[in-house]
């Protein structure tokens, strides 16, 4: 017989072997031992100066969209692989459908952040947070916000129950924002991780220190952290509460997130009776969310909270529902719920559900009675979904005491108020569902209960065919919550590469923050070189080049004809004693639009050339009406230039002034263009 493996640790660029034979790791279905881990003479600070020294400096090397690119590209190469990785996770006790949500949603991670890091992240190493903000009088003196990377690591310490993406979610907003982590997966389900992390490796895409892995004990790892490094954990409280009160945290200022135990809730709208579409969505809900990963979320619906009136209703239901369940071995046929982690995990579930039973009864769900398939229910962590049903709210345990396992409590409420304050008693959680279909319902309930909860899944019958369901952290909003859920927020987009960034207030005078931000500022010096910026391609065109073209007199005629061309007779425009009525115009103005209209005719240059196309305007603002006889300027001038990868052509944002004949803005906004990066093309 063939022993089992020991789990390696990834570290400076080598893998590594603990010094003992290590502790077995059980499969969750069969209980036989599928691989061992241990770290005994593993050196942690070494690990964190390889990524300080060699990791950090490799990845600021890179923009963020070459970061991107090479997120995208080991994203896509795991997901080629995911039946591999799937038929590992099996071993964990998941379901094919477990899979999705772990080792699918974790390679769809990647690449959405591939994706925000080229859509909403420059091209550049720096990120610029807001617009200037004038500090003095004259416009010399100004300040700006921006984002530049941190030089220490990004610790992850993550749960058992998502191994894939637990790793991937965290890693990929770090990566983004230039820090290089180091990866600590829980024991149990740490032979998936070490798996997919080595998978990555092997693609020889991520530079040498980006990323490491811990198999085993991370003791003294803290240690080694000062104020350039962060820690984002995943698991319980009270270790989240340990690692809080570390020194590393409370004298070192290491930045600390966590996501903690949680005791999300879903809510049965008042409106949302039997025979409605927003009944069967709930009881659908809560019964997807305990059985998903075997209840062993940290996002499962451990409260059920319903109208008093419906609760007989919806228990039946629940019921009926929990009755199709079937327990067993992952792949087996007709199995739709996997095994718990390990025995142990069971045992603990089993404790909880005995602390719960103290002011509820079980209504579904025998654990020392019920059928497994494929497996034996003695030797695998197997348990059957566990209904309980509380008809005193006021009862401490449904709000205090989480079942980490395939376990719901329903809850009843006499009006909506009552609702939002048995939803606020969870003491924090990272999402709250409401199912309802009355708008107002829904308002009031974010409105009371929104401060509890990370996010709130607002469920009908409009939004249910794309809604991605209650227990599914999406990688574009924020995953986290306050209070008993850790008081830390993941993900988010763009957010959650900025949450391991600094932020830094520049002071200085327009034309050093356009030198810092490369971005034109007001003030700043314009170049007009007599050769209009509209003939240059990117690789001649540089920020701050310019061109004035001016002035054009603007007459009544001009006025009426655009109010008849356009449709647009708006008495302002057309009708002089209402227009005289009016307090902001005093008589006939011409158009905004005709204004921003005849700008372009003043700038644009009409031949062919490097400007490919006008694909929008920003920041648009009429600051002073314009009337007829009056004449208007415009100065146009390079803001910013963002090439694309890949792409013969790049971004341009122009800043746009247009100035009557006193020098007075009337119009500001930012044109966009494609511009070609060569002209002629290479092709031509």
């Amino acid at each position: 017989m063939t022993a089992a493996p020991l789990l390696e640790s990834y570290v400076a660029g080598r893998w590594w072997a603990s010094a003992d034979e290590g502790t077995p790791l059980p499969d969750a279905v069969t209980g036989e031992t599928v691989a061992r881990i241990g770290s005994r003479g593993l050196d942690v600070g070494a690990m964190v100066d390889h990524a300080r020294a060699v990791g950090g400096p490799a990845l600021r090397e890179l923009t963020f969209h070459q970061r991107a690119a090479l997120l995208k590209a080991v994203g896509l190469h795991l997901m080629g692989r995911k039946d591999e990785f799937s038929a590992v996770s099996h071993r964990t006790g998941a379901t094919a459908a477990d899979n999705l949500v772990d080792v699918d949603g974790g390679f769809g991670t990647l690449l959405s952040y591939a994706s925000t890091g080229r859509r909403e992240l420059p091209d550049d190493v720096l990120v610029l947070d807001g617009l200037p903000t004038p500090l003095g009088k004259r416009g010399t003196f100004l300040g700006q916000h921006v984002y530049t990377s941190l030089t220490g690591v990004a610790v992850q310490i993550n749960a058992f129950n998502f191994p894939v993406w637990g790793m991937l979610e965290k890693l990929a907003p770090a990566f983004l924002a230039g820090m290089p982590t180091i990866v600590k997966p829980a024991s149990q389900t740490a032979y998936l991780t070490e798996a997919v992390f080595r998978a990555m490796v092997e693609t020889g895409l991520l530079p040498e220190g980006s990323v490491q892995l811990l198999a085993g004990s991370g003791s003294g790892l803290l240690d080694h952290l000062d104020g350039q490094d962060l820690v984002g954990f995943t698991g319980s409280a009270s270790t989240a509460a340990l690692l809080r009160s570390h020194p590393a945290v409370t004298e070192r200022a290491v930045r600390f997130n966590a996501e903690a135990d949680s005791l999300n809730c879903s809510v049965l709208g008042p409106d949302a009776g039997p025979g409605t579409p927003e009944f069967d969505l709930f009881v659908d809900g809560v019964v997807t969310e305990m059985t998903v990963k075997a209840g062993q979320k940290c996002t499962a619906i451990r409260r059920a909270i319903v109208p008093r009136d419906h609760a007989d209703a919806v228990v039946e239901a629940l019921r009926a529902r929990l009755a199709d369940v079937v327990v067993g071995a992952p792949g087996a046929d007709g199995v739709t719920m996997g095994a718990l982690a390990s025995r142990d995990q069971v045992d603990e579930v089993l404790r909880a559900v005995e602390r719960l039973r103290t002011h509820a009864s079980l209504v579904v769900g025998d654990p020392s009675d019920f059928r497994v398939v494929g497996a034996d229910r003695e030797r695998g962590a197997f348990l059957p979904p566990m209904l309980l049903r509380c008809d005193d709210p006021a009862a401490p345990e449904p709000h205090d005491v989480e079942a980490f396992g395939p376990v719901s409590t329903v809850l009843t409420y006499d009006g909506l108020d009552d609702a939002v304050a048995l939803a606020r008693r969870g003491q924090g959680s990272l999402v709250a569902s409401l199912v309802t279909h009355d708008p107002a319902v829904a308002r009031q309930f974010v409105l009371g209960a929104g401060s509890a909860h990370g996010r709130i899944h607002v469920l009908d019958r409009d939004d249910a065919r794309e809604s991605t369901g209650h227990g599914s952290p999406l990688p574009v909003l924020v995953h986290g919550g306050p209070g008993r859920a850790g008081g830390g927020e993941e993900l988010g987009g763009a957010r959650g590469v900025l949450h391991h960034m600094q932020r830094t207030a520049v002071q200085g005078s327009p034309d050093v923050l356009t030198g810092v931000g490369r971005r034109w500022v007001t003030g700043a010096a314009r170049n007009d070189d007599g050769v209009h910026p509209f003939r240059k391609s990117l690789a001649e065109l540089r920020i701050g080049d310019s061109v004035t073209a001016g002035p054009r007199e603007i007459t009544l005629a001009d006025v009426e004809h655009f109010a008849e061309f356009t449709g647009d007779t708006f008495y302002a425009h057309m009708d002089e004693v209402a227009a005289a009525a009016n307090p902001l115009f005093g008589g006939r103005v011409a158009h905004g639009y005709l204004i921003v209209s005849w700008a372009a005719g003043l700038f644009v240059d009409p031949d062919p050339g490097p400007v490919l196309a006008n694909y929008g305007v920003d920041n648009l603002r009429f600051l002073t009406p314009v009337k007829p006889g009056e004449q208007v300027t415009v100065t146009l001038t390079c803001k910013q230039i963002t090439p694309r990868g890949g792409a013969e052509h790049g971004e341009v944002r122009w800043d746009a002034v247009v100035v009557d004949s006193q020098g007075q803005p009337v119009a500001t906004y930012d044109v966009l263009t494609m511009v070609a990066k060569e002209w002629p093309p290479p092709s031509a």
